[in-house]
């Protein structure tokens, strides 16, 4: 889901950084609007990702944004405000600055080959950064439990 020209922020680090998990979003700290040339682009496995859209589509109010995924149905993709790539680092996921190049809100999916999981006229605003990270880190530990009890 990356096109050539865009940079990208991927982690590797095991362990989940405990700055911003837990801490639900507050009217100062909110992702803003995301215009289609304003917005970054996380991507994450996609039993991940299925996981913290329910997550986030259970808490209060607007949590997601337009979800992107892949015609392979190997990735998801979170739209989230721009900016967001500079300081991502959540573990096994990849945060690429777009700067508005390849990436719009449009109904038509903004990649070949990707398609909208939750479309921008259903879900108008990027998610935000510090409730997709916690999402993502609870995705991470159902799957892991689930996993451990077969």
């Amino acid at each position: 889901m990356v096109e050539a020209g865009m940079e990208s922020s991927q982690s590797i680090d095991p362990c989940t950084p405990s700055t911003t998990v837990g801490h639900p979003p507050t009217p100062e700290c909110s992702a803003p609007p995301c215009t289609g040339a304003a917005c970054d682009l996380v991507t994450v496995p996609t039993r991940q990702g299925l996981e913290a859209v329910d997550i986030l589509r259970r808490g209060a109010g607007d949590a997601v944004g337009p979800v992107l995924h892949d015609d392979g149905c190997d990735t998801l993709g979170f739209v989230v405000p721009a900016g967001t790539a500079e300081g991502w680092d959540v573990p096994g996921s990849t945060c690429t600055q777009t700067d508005g190049r390849g990436l719009t809100l449009d109904p038509e999916p903004p990649v070949e080959g990707s398609d909208w999981l939750l479309p921008p006229g259903e879900a108008d605003r990027a998610t935000d950064p510090a409730v997709l990270r916690a999402a993502l880190g609870e995705a991470a530990r159902l799957i892991e439990a689930a996993d451990n009890c077969r």
